[in-house]
């Protein structure tokens, strides 16, 4: 291996470490997990809106502790 090919493998892991990240702070990765889990289960999943407005009226159901 070169050090060139080295510094891309690092670069590559790097941008999917913080993709990661960014997903699951963003909560953009629990559609992905809600697509999942109504495909093995054989349920119609709800349209996005649907599912971010359900996300929406639990936060404000049960906050979790905040500045203001």
């Amino acid at each position: 291996m070169t050090a060139a090919w080295t510094v891309r493998e690092a670069a590559v892991r790097t941008w999917r470490g913080v993709r990661w990240y960014l997903r699951e702070c963003s909560g953009e990765a629990r559609w992905d997990d809600h697509l999942r889990h109504c495909a093995e289960h054989g349920h119609e999943p709800m349209s996005r809106r649907e599912f971010e407005r359900r996300r929406a009226d639990e936060r404000e159901r049960n906050p979790v502790s905040r500045c203001c």
